[in-house]
């Protein structure tokens, strides 16, 4: 075990090879790499059960309680993709043969999407609309700005095998230990992505809990700046002027308005075909969303708006180990990894540690009533 330790210490901050080599100088030549690798996806066995059985701190009902998912891909081994991407990469390959470079919008099917979530508790911090977008001219210094909300006690989970539907469970599972009675506010932040919407939204009403879903605010500004473009040449002080007008009154409350002043304006201005396509688009993603669009309750209310937590979850879990240079990864050893991360994320390495240790002791020593079954049907 004190050897399966050191693997999982280093196997979940850098490659198999560094890994390898890290136990190499500690203990000598003991360890092969692939060696290295099952004692890596054995250590990973309890994590479902460990986070079963942990109480989270209790936490007063004026805190707000935060769930934000997303997801990100993983660069697989062809074996580890979803069969659908499977079929895709095979029948691109047996349609184009070699290819230079791929086709604008052409994906190349070779990654298999990990499902992140995160749940914190934050401290309300009650903001206005230009707290969070400089006004037009700069900031009067007056009025300093309030700072917004920080996450405290963060707990992340995430996963390559798992559904979606799963890891939201998860996520949910966590927040319901925290407010079991339901009497904190329950704030859900997301990009937009309607697959997850459907999700957390059938979640919620499965366990009757009444969440507010918010869009991930950079989203939406990104929307708003490719219309501000579409009017305005890009770095100018009326693309500036305009993206930074919008925003506010988006901040504000009125998202429908700001679709329909910027579609009326368009109609005014004549936008060929190309530079209208953005201001369409802008339209299309406000009046599709526009009930996870009430920031200015949220701003009142001190609830966060966007979705940092979980967008640094992405980069922490994944990026900076799953998508190291020239990393293609097989399923068991992704998951355990990915897993694992999770559990240092949270700084539970320890307890971890002692939970698994136990149950790998009965499951190698089981107890001469352990095999006594009951029959129940």
């Amino acid at each position: 075990m004190g050897l399966r330790r050191l693997a999982v210490t280093e196997a979940v901050r850098g490659s198999f090879d560094q890994a390898q080599q890290a136990v190499e100088r500690r203990c000598g030549r003991v360890l092969g790499k692939r060696r290295l690798e099952e004692l890596v996806v054995a250590a990973a066995l309890d994590v479902d059960g460990f986070y079963r059985a942990r109480i989270p701190l209790p936490c007063s009902r004026e805190m707000p309680l935060v769930v934000q998912v997303d997801g990100k891909g993983v660069v697989m081994r062809p074996e580890a993709l979803r069969e659908g991407t499977r079929r895709a990469a095979v029948k691109a390959a047996a349609a184009g043969g070699h290819r230079g470079r791929l086709a604008p919008g052409e994906k190349p099917n070779r990654k298999r999407m990990a499902t992140v979530a995160c749940v914190f508790d934050t401290r309300p911090a009650p903001r206005r609309p230009h707290d969070v977008i400089h006004p037009p001219g700069g900031r009067s210094r007056e009025r300093p700005v309030r700072p917004g909300p920080r996450a405290e006690n963060k707990w992340c989970t995430a996963s390559l095998i798992r559904p979606p539907e799963q890891v939201i469970a998860d996520a949910f599972d966590q927040a319901q230990a925290r407010d079991p009675k339901h009497l904190r506010p329950w704030i859900v932040l997301v990009d937009g992505a309607r697959h997850q919407l459907d999700l957390i939204t059938a979640e919620a009403t499965r366990r009757g809990v009444t969440t507010h879903i918010l869009l991930d605010f950079v989203h939406v500004a990104e929307y708003i700046w490719a219309a501000a473009h579409a009017f305005h040449k890009p770095g100018t002080t009326e693309a500036e002027a305009g993206a930074a007008d919008h925003l506010t009154t988006i901040l504000a409350g009125q998202a429908a308005r700001t679709a329909d002043e910027m579609t009326a304006q368009a109609a005014r201005e004549h936008l060929t075909a190309s530079r209208r396509e953005a201001v369409d688009a802008c339209h299309r993603y406000l009046t599709g969303h526009l009930d996870q669009l009430r920031y200015d309750t949220a701003l009142a209310n001190g609830w966060p708006i966007a979705t940092g937590a979980i967008e640094g979850a992405c980069r922490h879990l994944i990026a900076d180990r799953l998508d190291i240079t020239g990393a293609r990864w097989g399923l068991p050893g992704a998951e355990a990894v990915l897993r694992l991360r999770t559990v240092v994320a949270n700084g539970d390495l320890d307890p971890y540690w002692r939970f698994h240790t136990a149950h790998e002791h009965e499951r190698l020593y089981p107890t001469p009533d352990q095999q006594n079954y009951t029959l129940t049907a």
